[in-house]
């Protein structure tokens, strides 16, 4: 899946394991692709991870991480199967829970233990994520937990993956057909058999050890390095459907989990299909976008229908096509940054007021807006060889174009925004020279695993909400929450109270509603005010300036 990360997330003997398994029995071994040796190795390898535990010290200077932060590191086999054989470090991030009640600074909070964040992908960093319990809505959150992040398998540090040369993965200006040529689709293909190629020729036989299956084992190493009897784990996109899976192999091992804005677990959608679900339902986030722009035609002047925000979006690509922006934002840039409006509704005043700005013969908010960060293109390159390993990986696609072709040309007639885009990005999947899994059937059954939060906004591209009534469903005893006529993606500790009510009663009380409950949405963005995401933004700077000792503001 096309997916953005959302904010910007567990001793040596076999017996050892066992005796620590918390009460309610070892962990499965029913419906798991190979499943007896690797869970056996799992075993092993959180025996190995609790007795040595995380030396916490200063973090890698390249994070940039104030001081209160700490990292360390984790060791994890590569191949769960071979427990003793080749080891790789993962690379984690850790604020001690402070205590104190951001209420009453006289009342102490106690601690629950550690709460263990990732945020999506595959193949996004999560060590930065312990700096969000300077934000007020995660502030009694970090009272009582140790706020836990860290970079999964073949993510930043922790041993990293890489396809292609970073200084060749940044390309630009592109083009963006809706409808693309017999032509463009052989050059197309072409890519994705030498990217795929690629990917094996650098990381070898390990390619085929980058797999969600892989992730979920990884977590329960990490739950034992931390220490903790049982996890408690929030995962935002991506982070849902290995943490699903976690609970599908490991429930006894599950304090709370809380799965925001959720992947369709359903084996026979994992992937394909669920991307093709993904495009279709960018089709209608793009929409609702266009509609509020029209809305503020006033601010913008981009046209009071939706279809006239289409036509003035489309005169924005012909221009680019011609002339690109900047001399590198053409309309392959110009789609990848208004995609960003598919994912989160803050997005929404910025991309409009560079599209105006543009049109109106001003390029340089666009330019900032969508021109490709070359300075980041190590982090970009790592994050794409990741993804496209973990997916590709975990179960079957379609081997012959054809079939590519017919479904995403058949989609495209009413799904322009986004479909076309999401294939190529995915195409390598066709051309996979590492073998694929079977996806786990994930699903627990009355009693064994305690109760769970799913988060979803009823109108989310990127993780359509079919995705959390599926998972709802497979998880029992979970309850689903539901931010009505929203959009955004991860909704956690947003802008939406209700949300957040559920959630802190959830970690902190460990409160549920029945079965399901609603909150009304969010309000919309509006021209003339800071966004959500921007308020936070500098809040969060705020904090780490007087945290480093400077005055706000300052550089």
């Amino acid at each position: 899946m096309r997916a953005a990360t959302v904010y910007a997330a567990a001793g040596s003997l076999v017996l050892t394991a066992l005796a620590a398994v918390p009460a309610g029995g070892a962990p499965r071994e029913a419906r798991v692709p190979g499943g007896a040796a690797e869970l056996r190795g799992t075993a092993v390898a959180a025996a190995h991870a609790r007795a040595a535990g995380i030396d916490f010290g200063a973090c890698p200077g390249a994070r940039g991480l104030p001081a209160a932060v700490r990292c360390g590191t984790v060791s994890v086999p590569l191949d769960y199967a071979r427990p003793e054989g080749r080891k790789i470090r993962l690379t984690v991030s850790r604020v001690r829970a402070t205590g104190k009640d951001p209420r009453d600074k006289w009342r102490a909070v106690p601690r629950q233990g550690a709460l263990v964040f990732n945020p999506g992908g595959p193949g996004a960093d999560g060590t930065s994520f312990p700096l969000i319990g300077l934000l007020p809505e995660w502030k009694r959150i970090a009272a009582a937990y140790d706020l836990v992040g860290y970079a999964p398998r073949g993510v930043g540090r922790s041993a990293p993956l890489s396809c292609v040369n970073p200084r060749d993965f940044v390309k630009a200006p592109t083009p963006a057909p809706t409808r693309p040529s017999q032509a463009y689709k052989a050059r197309r293909v072409a890519a994705a058999k030498a990217y795929a190629k690629g990917c094996a020729a650098r990381a070898g036989g390990a390619l085929g050890h980058y797999t969600s299956l892989d992730n979920a084992r990884d977590l329960d190493v990490l739950r034992a390095a931390l220490g903790e009897r049982r996890l408690t784990f929030m995962g935002a996109s991506y982070g849902t459907y290995f943490g699903a899976l976690y609970a599908t192999l490991f429930p006894s091992h599950v304090r709370r989990m809380v799965f925001d804005s959720a992947v369709n677990p359903d084996p026979a959608r994992v992937w394909y299909h669920d991307n093709l679900a993904q495009s279709a339902a960018f089709e209608g986030r793009w929409t609702d976008f266009k509609d509020w722009v029209a809305r503020h035609e006033d601010a913008y002047g981009l046209g009071r229908t939706a279809n006239a925000v289409q036509a003035s979006y489309d005169k924005a690509r012909r221009r680019l096509a011609a002339k690109p922006a900047g001399g590198t934002v053409g309309p392959g840039q110009l789609q990848g940054a208004f995609l960003g409006a598919g994912y989160f509704d803050d997005s929404w005043p910025g991309s409009a007021e560079a599209l105006s700005a543009y049109l109106k013969g001003d390029e340089k908010p666009l330019v900032a807006l969508a021109a490709p960060d070359r300075d980041g293109a190590v982090e970009a390159e790592n994050g794409a060889a990741v993804y496209t390993a973990v997916e590709c990986n975990d179960a079957p696609w379609p081997t012959d174009f054809r079939v590519w072709d017919r479904d995403n040309t058949r989609l495209a007639r009413v799904a322009p925004f986004e479909t076309w885009g999401n294939a190529w990005t995915n195409l390598p999947c066709a051309y996979w020279p590492a073998p694929r899994q079977r996806p786990l059937d994930v699903r627990t059954g009355p009693g064994e695993l305690p109760p769970t939060l799913v988060l979803a906004a009823e109108r989310d591209a990127a993780t359509p909400y079919e995705g959390a009534l599926e998972l709802n469903r497979r998880l029992a005893g979970s309850v689903l929450v539901t931010e009505r006529d929203a959009g955004a993606h991860g909704i956690a500790y947003g802008p939406n109270r209700c949300v957040n009510a559920y959630v802190d009663a959830y970690l902190l009380a460990g409160r549920l509603p029945v079965r399901r409950a609603a909150c009304a949405p969010h309000p919309e963005p509006r021209p003339d005010r800071p966004t959500f995401q921007e308020s936070r933004g500098r809040e969060l700077r705020d904090a780490l300036e007087r945290q480093a000792g400077r005055p706000r503001g300052t550089r």
